[in-house]
């Protein structure tokens, strides 16, 4: 890797580093803070619900215009707009003006970054490295992903901390918390404006651009991965970490500094599996990874919403969470393995797409099912499907290898 590549890619590990703490902090506080402010579950659900779909909203912009606008000003843009996301959180709205600005700032109740940016940073990074160094290229960037979000699940923990130390109102310390968010946000829009050309590559698909049209092919794998991936990001829609927080508040009274604490350990966990990730994939391949890893971490889920204590609760969320996100750094690469150069951002655009509207579908009726059906049925529904999700993955990709696998 040249001096070039090597700040492109730290630039942009900085970057997603910040955003990333900002999604780890909304995961935990974002519910919870809600639900002090009065809302109801379902209301609660709209609201993550809302930033879901604007995520999808811009990554379709992602997926057919960054290249052509140039993905160093839509990375810039999109972090803008993130910082936009906070103002809801700031000042006092209706529910409808809520979700409208939360919509327009992307707001991310996951706790795990899936966001526009993402997608945008996942197909350029590839192009950075040699294939040999691709899943370790987008495990490390995971790694920073998680331990950041870490970091800002821990920070979750703050507004109260004041609160009981200094006697600060609850109110003011989270929003104190939200333009602290917004501030890290302008930061990593401000990184982005040192990415060299380098990062840069010619439209796919558009008029006037038919040398780099999709291929057929492409196009037929893509669309066969992304149904897959519905799938398993509508489950995914009933577990983000605002929602799981908030199961663990009202199940178990757990406070929200020892849920900043439980998050920060599970960021750290996901973390750490991403490296693992990649070594494993390196011996058994992608596909086997992505499959052998996700499974069982369904299973440990489904068995947490029946643990009549917080206790076994939480180590059973744990053992999930050590195994859950194994499958993002190898999916990633198996994704940028089977397209060609430039069909990454398509490719990245459409599956992330495809996953962040699944979310937000799944995210809008999270609420309404814990209220009106089970409380812990968003877990039951989560894990279910993606078992669901592991077997026709397996089924339908375990004989397409990428190119580094059918070397050896």
């Amino acid at each position: 890797m040249d001096d070039v590549s090597l700040r492109n890619l730290s630039l942009i590990y900085i970057a997603a580093w910040l955003r990333s703490f900002g999604i780890g902090l909304l995961g935990v506080v974002l519910g919870v803070f809600l639900f002090r402010e009065g809302y109801s579950s379902t209301a609660i659900g709209m609201v993550i619900a809302a930033g879901l779909a604007g995520s999808a909203a811009g990554t379709v912009f992602v997926t057919f215009l960054a290249d052509r606008m140039g993905r160093r000003r839509t990375l810039c843009m999109l972090a803008l707009l993130s910082a936009v996301g906070a103002v809801p959180l700031i000042f006092h709205f209706t529910l409808p003006a809520m979700l409208a600005l939360t919509f327009l700032g992307m707001l991310n109740g996951m706790g795990t970054d899936r966001s526009p940016a993402f997608a945008l940073e996942q197909a350029t990074i590839p192009g950075l490295v040699a294939d040999e160094k691709r899943t370790w290229a987008l495990a490390w960037y995971s790694v920073v992903l998680d331990a950041s979000g870490a970091l800002g699940a821990l920070a979750a923990g703050l507004p109260l901390l004041e609160h009981r130390l200094w006697g600060i109102e609850l109110g003011t310390a989270y929003y104190t918390l939200f333009i602290g968010f917004a501030l890290i946000n302008g930061a990593s829009a401000l990184l982005y404006v040192f990415l060299s050309a380098e990062i840069e590559v010619a439209p796919v698909n558009l008029p006037g651009m038919a040398k780099t049209r999709v291929s057929a092919e492409t196009k037929s794998t893509v669309a066969r991965l992304s149904a897959l991936f519905a799938i398993d990001a509508f489950g995914g829609g009933f577990l983000t970490d605002a929602l799981v927080s908030y199961w663990f508040f009202r199940r178990f009274g757990i406070a929200e500094s020892q849920l900043a604490l439980l998050f920060f350990t599970v960021h750290v966990l996901n973390a750490v599996s991403h490296l693992g990730a990649a070594w494993l994939a390196r011996r058994i391949g992608l596909i086997k990874t992505m499959v052998f890893t996700h499974l069982p971490s369904s299973v440990f889920l489904i068995a947490a919403a029946f643990m009549p204590s917080a206790r076994w609760a939480v180590v059973l969320f744990l053992l999930r969470e050590s195994l859950v996100e194994m499958d993002v750094p190898t999916r990633q690469s198996y994704v940028a393995a089977v397209v060609r150069p430039g069909e990454r951002t398509f490719a990245a655009g459409v599956t992330n797409l495809t996953r962040n509207t699944a979310w937000a579908a799944a995210s809008a009726v999270a609420g309404i099912f814990m209220q009106q059906v089970a409380f812990a049925a968003p877990l039951l529904l989560g894990g279910g499907l993606k078992i669901i999700y592991d077997g026709l993955l397996w089924r339908a990709f375990r004989h397409l290898a990428p190119p580094e696998e059918r070397k050896t």
